[in-house]
């Protein structure tokens, strides 16, 4: 066999004689020896640099078993050659139980045959180098790859998570510039989102429910931009038809954010922010624990916004009536909770009045979209 550099064997025997002899062999045969006169010796100067080790049975102190038992532990997956004498067949086949490779009978008579035996057992331990440095490229290949795909998707979130931003974001800017267009509703959304998101810290909503209810308030109104709802410009109460119009909004305005499926839970709330607590609101009826907090929420903030916010129809009502509207529709419109914690609110913060959104960034509110 052509080797690229001569093989490393480790030969160990009590007996000089032989040991000198096979180790005289094996050189002859371009192999690089270091014989060793016991196992206690052998484990000595064991590495894993050696490519073979040949191995007496019988000598004193360990022998070749125990030897060979020690060798295992280390796992280096060196093949042994066990050398026996004739008519200690039984040894050989116990050896090779304990994961011997091969044995080999001394006197050594036939050279040709021994180095045949030699020589596969090297090519058995460069089989295993090769599939030992194959799997540990394998696994550094696939720890690349996958530091590579987490760098990938880390890319994909951060442009999935922007892509989310800007749709939201044009979405609310053709709703504010619609808000800009009549006097009456200008900065309704600023508002009502500045309120919700009061009423919702105040009420100790986790972070993720905040962002929700930011982005659900800002979106709430968005249906009115495909409806004619210059109607409520008009003086005087609405007419049925144009009742039936205005009252289609929340369900377009789920509808127009809906195939924005991470607005899942915000298209539900923008469906619902006219229902009530008695179940006697619009578009579905339900109420009570049928609506999300963040919707009850929402409810609250936009109907106060409304009842504080000149209309072409009606003039505003001062914040303590419009604190005493909200208390008289508890528990029917609004849910109680949450009325409760904005009339604290609205209590002890003077500032909170029909406030410019410029006003209330003074305040405190810069929206979670904008960050």
């Amino acid at each position: 066999m052509n080797n690229p550099k001569p093989a490393k064997i480790l030969i160990t025997d009590d007996d000089g004689l032989v040991r000198d002899a096979v180790a005289k062999i094996l050189e002859m045969f371009g192999h690089e020896v270091s014989p060793t006169g016991s196992g206690e010796e052998a484990l000595e100067v064991l590495t894993e640099d050696f490519d073979l080790i040949i191995l007496d049975i019988n000598m004193p102190g360990m022998d070749g078993f125990d030897t060979i038992k020690a060798i295992n532990e280390r796992g280096y997956d060196i093949p042994v050659l066990f050398l026996t004498g004739a008519g200690s067949m039984e040894y050989a086949i116990k050896a090779i139980n304990l994961g011997a490779y091969d044995f080999i009978q001394k006197p050594i008579e036939d050279i040709d045959l021994f180095n045949v035996k030699i020589n596969r057992a090297i090519e058995k331990r460069m089989f295993v180098l090769k599939e030992k440095a194959y799997t540990e490229n394998l696994e550094e290949e696939i720890a690349a790859k996958t530091r590579e795909l987490a760098e990938k998707n880390k890319l994909l979130e951060q442009y999935s998570h922007h892509l989310e931003v800007a749709s939201v974001n044009t979405i609310i800017t053709l709703q504010t510039a619609l808000e800009e267009k009549d006097q009456y509703t200008a900065g309704h959304t600023n508002r009502v989102t500045h309120y919700a998101m009061l009423i919702g810290r105040s009420m100790g909503l986790p972070e993720e429910d905040l962002a929700v209810l930011d982005r659900a308030c800002q979106l709430h109104d968005v249906g009115k931009l495909v409806i004619d709802v210059s109607c409520i410009q008009k003086p005087g109460p609405l007419s049925d038809e144009e009742w039936q119009l205005v009252r289609k909004h929340p369900e377009i305005g789920e509808n127009i954010i809906k195939p924005l499926s991470f607005l899942e839970r915000e298209g539900t709330i923008v469906r619902h922010h006219h229902e009530r607590i008695d179940g006697k609101g619009y578009p579905d009826g339900i109420g009570g624990d049928e609506l999300d907090i963040l919707t009850r929420i929402l409810t609250v903030a936009d109907s106060y916004d409304a009842m504080t916010s000149q209309r072409s129809y009606r003039i505003d009502l001062a914040r303590a009536e419009a604190i005493d509207e909200l208390r008289s529709c508890t528990g029917s419109q609004f849910d109680p909770e949450v009325v409760e914690h904005f009339i604290e609110i609205l209590e002890e913060d003077t500032t909170l009045a029909r406030n410019s959104m410029k006003e209330l960034q003074e305040n405190g509110y810069s929206g979670i979209l904008a960050s």
